[in-house]
């Protein structure tokens, strides 16, 4: 196979092609029944959800991989008092939530002495779905299907993770980063923490009146695991003044490292996605991203969440967010 000069210069190793093969998880994806432990709201904004897994539930997301995901029926949650639903979701809060909606994992823990897992599930709300999430009271009962997808690949040989999470796109790298530090132990890892502005940082450990202004500061939710954290946000509110990824860049360069033992994850919106990516090419770093398509049924049926993804042999093809991803090399990607 001849293989475009495109993909020769943005480093086609033999890892890529391990990525683009990584096996997808066959065991059984439910529907399955999970039990609200708590459900913590922050600023009428987001909100941290932990559920109960049991059974063969409880085996099968134990496994789960950082990065992959799962469907969540939240048409028979409440919807919150008049008084509290936000002026932009007044007109769109009582429409019918027929179907489910898909959120990835930050976190999956064991309970002791219990054949049990609990889930951390971050979100934030913006519409019907998002919104009849956050009335979801200890004891209710939600359906889930999952875990959906193919996650996050660690290469052999890599010494050091950069994470780069832009917004929302925080709760799969806080699972990665909890994962890398039980399963991968000899790989230094560092996280980038980006939003617009301070209030926009989906962390719920922030102490804003300490933080804001301040260069640096620890976000428990990276330093739990011992990972260093590195907020910035674009007005300068908190942390780096800029783009996370501009963060990064100044890191780079001030940090002299062999890329062959770096690698990046990202997961954010799409322009920050794709300086990620441009970012990873300019210093030949391996890249990896999480990309965020609206989508239906989550396994590939309604085939309504396309990614234009690069052949190695130059062929330009579509695969499906949900199933070939939502993790995809940055270098597959055909950024438009």
């Amino acid at each position: 196979m001849n293989v475009p000069e495109v993909f020769l210069r943005k480093g086609l190793t033999k890892t890529f092609e391990k990525f683009m093969h990584r096996p997808q998880t066959t065991q059984q994806k439910g529907p399955y029944n999970a039990t609200v432990e708590s459900n913590i709201l922050r600023s009428g904004k987001f909100g941290r959800l932990t559920l109960r897994l049991e059974g063969t539930a409880a085996q099968v997301f134990r496994v789960a991989k950082p990065g992959q995901f799962a469907q969540f029926d939240v048409s028979n949650l409440r919807i919150p008092p008049a008084e509290l639903i936000p002026d932009e979701l007044v007109n769109s809060a009582k429409r019918n939530v027929i179907l489910r909606r898909p959120l990835s994992l930050a976190g999956i823990s064991d309970i002791a002495d219990a054949e049990a897992v609990l889930l951390d599930i971050l979100y934030c709300i913006v519409g019907p779905g998002s919104l009849r999430l956050s009335t979801a009271e200890k004891g209710d009962r939600i359906s889930l299907i999952g875990p959906l997808g193919r996650g996050f690949f660690v290469p052999a040989g890599k010494k050091l993770a950069l994470l780069v999470a832009g917004g929302m796109g925080a709760p799969p790298l806080q699972h990665l980063a909890g994962y890398l530090r039980e399963k991968h132990k000899n790989i230094e890892v560092l996280a980038f923490a980006g939003a617009k502005t301070i209030t926009d940082l989906p962390y719920f450990d922030i102490d804003i009146s300490k933080v804001s202004d301040k260069p640096d500061f620890s976000i428990r939710e990276f330093s739990r695991y011992a990972v260093k954290s590195l907020p910035a946000t674009d007005d300068g509110s908190a942390g780096f003044k800029g783009f996370v990824t501009e963060c990064m860049r100044k890191w780079l360069d001030a940090n002299k490292i062999k890329p062959s033992d770096a690698i990046i994850y990202a997961c954010g919106p799409e322009l920050m996605l794709k300086a990620a990516a441009d970012l990873a090419t300019d210093y030949g770093i391996d890249c990896q991203v999480s990309l965020e398509q609206n989508m239906a049924c989550g396994t590939g049926l309604c085939q309504s969440c396309a990614v234009k993804c690069c052949c190695p042999n130059g062929e330009k093809i579509y695969k499906l967010c949900c199933k070939d991803g939502p993790v995809f090399d940055s270098r597959e990607v055909v950024w438009e």
